[in-house]
């Protein structure tokens, strides 16, 4: 791998930094409550399903 010199190396990462794309404020206000809400949306999923199984497995072990 060739070495390339400290100035080289400033320019190729300020040019790498240019071609950064920052989403707006808009963009990262709609990003966030989207996932808010799946995140919410998800835990209740994963609640429901959890209480399921614990149900269907205390059944079975009242089996017993």
């Amino acid at each position: 791998m060739a070495k390339i010199n400290p100035g080289e190396f400033m320019r190729q990462v300020q040019s790498e930094g240019r071609k950064i794309y920052w989403p707006s404020r808009q963009e990262t206000v709609t990003t966030a409550i989207f996932v808010g809400i799946m995140t919410v949306l998800l835990a209740t999923f994963f609640l429901g399903i959890d209480a399921l199984f614990g149900w269907v497995v205390s059944s079975l072990l009242s089996l017993l």
